[in-house]
């Protein structure tokens, strides 16, 4: 399953626009804060996914039968990018246990890549919903990596993955390797260049939220 929030008019297409003009980027802090935005409105949907159980709410003038959650799901994110994005996910599933992971590009010297995965913590997972966020899926191998390692630390219900913009190619990938993972995707760009860089893409979200490395 993936759902495409481009696909459908809403302050989701806004707040896409302005994470990829290159004149809004130079704003940071709302670069950070469109990301947490679109964070919040995949918890919205995804949370329409999820398990759900009746309670009974004591009101000052009486009791009430209201759904609410049935279980928190684990919120994951691939440092550091991911961080302004999950932040969004975690305003919405505010009691959520959360696992973070470092995972990056090494590139050799004919511009070919590894990926390398240096730390990783995790609460316990077993019976649970993950929910793992990274804001670009460009070739996926990341995220599947990624996605691999936390499915073998725990025997969870459902995986939810969440990118604010994705290649096409990035996406097919994810879909062969993890089929039965649910995609949440703000924009499907076309065109990977040579160097996996979606185009037009947004840039190298980590640098615009926190500042380039090097």
């Amino acid at each position: 399953m993936i759902t495409i929030l481009s696909k459908t008019e809403s302050l989701a297409n806004q707040y896409i626009a302005e994470l990829r003009d290159e004149t809004v980027q130079q704003d940071r802090a709302r670069f950070r804060r469109n990301m947490e935005r679109l964070g919040e409105i995949f918890a919205y949907e995804i949370s329409k996914k999820l398990s759900w159980e009746q309670k009974e709410i004591t009101t000052p003038l009486g009791v009430a039968n209201v759904p609410v959650l049935a279980q928190q799901p684990v919120l994951a994110t691939i440092l550091r990018a991911g961080l302004p994005l999950h932040q969004g996910l975690l305003n919405y599933f505010d009691k959520a246990d959360c696992a973070y992971i470092s995972a990056y590009r090494r590139t050799k010297k004919n511009n070919d890549f590894v990926i390398e995965m240096e730390y990783v913590s995790t609460p316990d997972m077993d019976g649970k919903v993950l929910i793992i966020s990274d804001p670009m899926l460009a070739t996926g191998s990341s995220m599947v990596l990624t996605c691999k390692e936390l499915l073998s630390r725990g025997d969870i219900k459902s995986l939810h993955i969440v990118s604010v913009i994705g290649s096409s190619v990035g996406v097919e990938y994810v879909q062969r390797h993890l089929p039965k993972a649910k995609i949440w995707i703000g924009a499907v760009d076309e065109e990977l260049t040579t160097k996996a860089y979606i185009v037009p893409g947004l840039g190298d979200a980590g640098d615009l939220a926190f500042g380039e490395k090097i």
